[in-house]
């Protein structure tokens, strides 16, 4: 009976996911409502705030279930005793980019993030989840470019904090502008080359390393 109820309520959960999903996608953030969600999901208000705090949390949420399947990647190329930390990263991203491409899923939420999630007051504890979220990003990736300097695939006069900043805002701007414009370019086809582009410029650009600049 306590399996059945616990089977219940995490199908509850996936129904109010998935309604919100839908609602973001096709209203954007700012105009849905939780009692919107509530219909969609053929739930109640109470359903919704017994497995969410408030709508910032169910946004994140609904975010969070994008990072599961790349973890495991992440977590190898900051790992000190992965032996290519550069190729986990390299891998990782081709397949953030061919995922966000093929998958409606992926690139729904996506879409959400990048072009319909509006910071409003009601919002301002998501804009903080965003916030810390980012910065942890930014220092994951540098603990993997730093992996990386030490076995010998980047410089080692490599400016880790700079590159990183740099990297970050790279995956972003690629995945924002071929949001906007998906008939810009085959992001799935390209995916390969578009990181190889990220990693000659770690590897190879002047303003990545220390001392160029003082």
């Amino acid at each position: 009976m306590v399996r059945r109820t616990k089977e219940e309520a995490l199908e509850t959960r996936k129904q109010i996911l998935q309604a919100a999903e839908k609602a973001f996608y096709e209203r954007g953030m700012a105009r849905t409502t939780l009692n919107d969600i509530a219909v969609l999901a053929g739930v109640t208000r109470g359903a919704i705030y017994w497995h969410f705090s408030n709508k910032a949390d169910l946004v994140q949420a609904m975010f969070d279930t994008l990072s599961e399947p790349l973890d495991e990647l992440a977590s190898a190329a900051e790992n000190e005793d992965e032996p290519d930390p550069l190729g986990c990263m390299h891998q990782l991203l081709v397949k953030l980019f061919r995922q966000i491409a093929t998958d409606p899923k992926t690139r729904r939420i996506n879409e959400i993030l990048f072009h319909k999630c509006e910071f409003t007051d009601e919002m301002c504890d998501l804009r903080q989840q965003r916030v810390q979220i980012s910065a942890e990003c930014k220092v994951r990736i540098e603990r993997s470019l730093r992996n990386a300097v030490k076995r010998g695939q980047l410089p080692a006069d490599l400016d880790t904090r700079h590159a990183s900043l740099a990297t970050h805002a790279y995956i972003d701007g690629q995945i924002g502008q071929w949001l906007l414009l998906p008939d810009s370019q085959p992001l799935a086809e390209n995916a390969v080359r578009v990181v190889d582009g990220l990693m000659d410029m770690l590897r190879l650009s002047p303003a990545m390393r220390n001392g160029q600049y003082v």
